[in-house]
């Protein structure tokens, strides 16, 4: 089986900066997307931003101009720079990708555990 594995998340001041970072584990399989999600209490989890297999890259435009999404040495795993951090980017943030296991004809969606992200004087 495939296992999403986040880290990074933590207490931040009002404009400081995290790095979270995602690695898909396991064998036998291939990555096509990559992302972060984030859900905060009492509201809907939303996109914030999305890498594809080519490194075409998809932002909430919340974000845009603050996170960057980007791919690490390794091909299955995939970081959120995150600067500029406000009070309402506090939620917990996902790591999610498509993935397709060797020997199967379509992929699926995977999901990581999340990791808080809470940003607080």
């Amino acid at each position: 089986q495939v296992q999403l594995v986040e880290s990074g998340g933590g207490l931040v001041q009002p404009g400081g900066s995290l790095r979270l970072s995602c690695a898909a584990s396991g064998s036998g399989f291939t990555v096509y997307f990559m992302g972060w999600y984030r859900q905060a209490p009492g509201k809907e989890r939303e996109l914030v931003a999305r890498l594809t297999r080519g490194r075409d890259t998809n932002y909430a435009d919340s974000v845009k101009g603050r996170f960057t999404i980007a791919s690490g040495d390794g091909k299955d795993t995939v970081y959120l720079q995150m600067n500029n951090l406000k009070a309402e980017d506090t939620a917990v943030y996902y790591c999610n990708a498509y993935i397709r296991i060797l020997g199967e004809v379509s992929g699926a969606n995977y999901w990581g555990e999340g990791t808080l992200v809470t940003v607080s004087s």
